[in-house]
């Protein structure tokens, strides 16, 4: 996904003088093209992410189209003060972009697990919050930001797992992509974990089970329409992210039926159960440790259809 954001960025910024890219001292190999194309909108302030944030905010109030870069944890909590007080507080155009999401970074523990930023950043006034599942996702989101006037956050993983391009289901921010047809469980999904959902149902459609899934990118509008068709159509709901479940896609998706007095047959929120992950590992074993892997999926899926 990083290399999607990269090149879609800095196709825009052949066009826009505006686009400012700034790093915390990440992306070595994955910014040098930007930076060695764009000397003068880029800069590399070192390990200081308050610094990064309060800088970024005064490029926007000058005019700039700011975008932050560097792990998911330090660009994010490391700097929430400088985010809520100088970016959203002030509506600055400031774009905080983050890589490693969820386990993304599993193998260096806790501190380098970002399974807090979706709640914390949805509380946030005035900010937009998206989650790509894959790279198409990634550019669109990309060219999205770059043309909005407001705060916004991009959360990113290391790698991409679906590669859609399909323009016929197209990126609109708020509007949720239906990426599989199905009409037994609906599956909404935030980030590159909608790659356990398709798997699942590759394995499910051998026993006659179809998902339903939906790539929920945006999490701080959601299109009502789409959460609506998808209950009504199916026997249940599971919410999948790699996040805390408390504040993220599933409250996300529950606050929106209880506001509209939508209520899904069953629902299963799928993410972590208020905990901190303290084991060490690979993306894969991590989900599969914390049960957001594609048996536990499964498992859930059954437990809904009674099977």
């Amino acid at each position: 996904m990083r290399d999607a954001f990269i090149d879609s960025l800095s196709k825009i910024a052949e066009n826009d003088k505006d686009i400012f890219l700034i790093t915390g001292d990440l992306g070595f190999g994955v910014l040098d093209d930007f930076a060695n194309r764009f000397p003068l909108q880029f800069l590399n302030v070192g390990v200081a992410e308050q610094n990064m944030t309060g800088i970024a905010t005064g490029l926007a109030l000058s005019g700039y189209k700011v975008f932050t870069y560097s792990i998911a944890n330090f660009t994010t909590l490391r700097c929430l003060e400088q985010i809520r007080n100088d970016a959203c507080y002030h509506d600055a155009n400031v774009n905080v972009v983050s890589i490693g999401g969820g386990f993304g970074y599993g193998a260096l523990g806790m501190s380098h697990h970002a399974t807090e930023d979706l709640s914390i950043l949805r509380a946030l006034p005035n900010i937009d919050v998206i989650a790509p599942g894959d790279d198409f996702e990634t550019r669109e989101a990309t060219k999205y930001i770059a043309n909005s006037k407001k705060p916004s956050y991009l959360r990113l993983e290391r790698a991409s797992h679906i590669h859609s391009s399909d323009l016929g289901n197209g990126f609109r921010y708020g509007k949720i992509r239906h990426i599989r047809e199905g009409n037994d469980v609906a599956i909404f999904c935030s980030g590159g974990i909608t790659k356990v959902a398709m798997n699942a149902a590759d394995i499910l459609s051998k026993e006659n089970i179809s998902l339903d899934i939906y790539s929920v990118h945006s999490l701080k509008a959601i299109d009502l329409n789409s959460v609506s068709n998808a209950i009504e159509k199916n026997a249940g709901v599971i919410t999948l992210e790699e996040n805390n479940l408390i504040g993220g896609l599933g409250s996300a998706i529950c606050e929106l039926c209880i506001d509209n007095e939508i209520y899904p047959k069953k629902i299963k929120r799928m993410g972590l159960n208020d905990i901190y992950s303290s084991v060490v590992g690979s993306q894969e074993y991590l989900r599969n440790y914390y049960h957001l892997g594609e048996e536990s999926l499964i498992s859930n899926v059954k437990h809904i259809l009674k099977i």
